[in-house]
């Protein structure tokens, strides 16, 4: 059963701390990818073509919850930069694939540290992480 909540009041909001916790952790990441020059945005890509490089547009944008509008800046600027490239497949032009260059695949290493790195900022126990973890993802889900 579903606890009733106080639509009126600001900290009675599930919203509102996982606004701001997202909001405060994504800062978090921000002087150790500005060494790599880097956005958050730009980040969590290349962390998706990391673990699956060549993907098409549609299935990472699916992967990081982001609509092309958002993600072809994006990949337009990780272009620019070096770190991917993005290639149309002659069987189907209409299919755009991303792809990690070699100094993408480089940057790994680089970035490889941040997670720790921020994890040391955040004050909860590794069982805390792993529960925190677990219902974020199952409201994830929930809205699939």
């Amino acid at each position: 059963m579903k606890k009733k909540i106080d639509g009126s009041q600001l900290n009675k909001q599930l919203c509102f701390p996982l606004y701001v916790a997202s909001k405060e952790t994504v800062r978090k990441y921000r002087p150790f990818l500005e060494e790599l020059d880097l956005t958050y945005t730009q980040y969590i890509t290349l962390l998706a073509l990391w673990g699956n490089d060549n993907q098409n547009v549609k299935d990472l944008g699916n992967t990081l919850f982001l609509d092309s509008g958002t993600l072809t800046p994006v990949l337009k600027s990780l272009e620019n930069k070096g770190f991917v490239k993005r290639n149309r497949l002659p069987s189907d032009e209409r299919n755009l694939v991303v792809s990690l260059t070699e100094k993408g695949l480089h940057l790994k290493r680089s970035a490889s540290s941040i997670p720790e790195k921020v994890a040391k900022q955040i004050n909860i126990s590794d069982e805390e992480y792993d529960q925190l973890y677990t219902i974020l993802y199952k409201i994830i889900e929930s809205q699939n």
